[in-house]
């Protein structure tokens, strides 16, 4: 299958350019291709962004310059690969990742034959891994669970989802909004940590009008993003 990393900036970040920060001497979108290499899975990577800059960067199959907004960066970057059966999205920013978190995520992924899916590491699994790392958490049935930066996506659903996609990125930080899409019942079952998984599962299924799945991965990796000057440091510490 094929990647496309989302390193696009719209100078808004905290850290702009964030594909280009050196950790360890190195540019943070080098650590995130050399896990897609080295795992085994993926042939061709394409990186959306800045094209002038990023022409320094080994390993790039397909460099395709920005557009204004995320969702158009992954409408730009997807279209080299629209007849792919299946492609991995995922940002430039968790440099920590590593291929054995390429490798499980993808194998579960291929397994439930979805049109979308997306990681949740267990906090537990994430402070045993990295125990000054800040995430956001959600408590759900099954446990407490932070988000990842990847997804394994059918290209095919892509234009069909923009409008509802938009709605999301715009409702992010504002619940109320947010409340509204998701339904009343969804919001008093997350309330109370009552939600589960399939609930979740089903409702954003039908928001999309796709077959969409969570897949727990044991690698906090996947998940831990470098957004400001601390994750930065914490990067540098991890990183061998």
């Amino acid at each position: 299958m094929n990647a496309l990393i989302l390193a696009g900036s719209t100078g808004d970040e905290k850290l702009p350019e964030k594909a280009l920060i050196k950790i360890k001497d190195r540019y943070m979108i080098s650590y995130v291709i050399d896990a897609l290499r080295d795992s085994g899975k993926i042939d061709k990577i394409a990186v959306v962004g800045d094209k002038e800059k990023l022409q320094c960067i080994d390993g790039i199959d397909i460099l395709i310059d920005q557009g204004n907004s995320i969702i158009e960066n992954v409408v730009k970057g997807i279209e080299p690969f629209k007849n792919d059966r299946r492609v991995l999205i995922l940002t430039c920013d968790i440099p920590m990742l590593t291929k054995e978190a390429v490798i499980d995520f993808v194998e579960q992924s291929e397994a439930l034959n979805a049109d979308l899916c997306y990681p949740i590491v267990k906090r537990e699994d994430n402070e045993r891994k990295f125990p000054d790392a800040k995430r956001t958490y959600a408590k759900i049935k099954e446990g407490t669970f932070t988000g990842g930066n990847i997804f394994y996506i059918n290209p095919q659903i892509v234009d069909a989802c923009i409008e509802a996609a938009k709605q999301f990125i715009a409702f992010r930080k504002k619940p109320w909004k947010l409340g509204q899409l998701l339904g009343l019942k969804i919001l008093i079952l997350f309330a109370f940590g009552r939600v589960t998984i399939s609930q979740l599962e089903r409702k954003v299924s039908e928001l999309f009008n796709i077959n969409a799945k969570a897949v727990i991965s044991k690698y906090p990796e996947i998940g831990n993003d470098v957004d400001k000057d601390e994750d930065v440091e914490m990067a540098n510490k991890y990183i061998a």
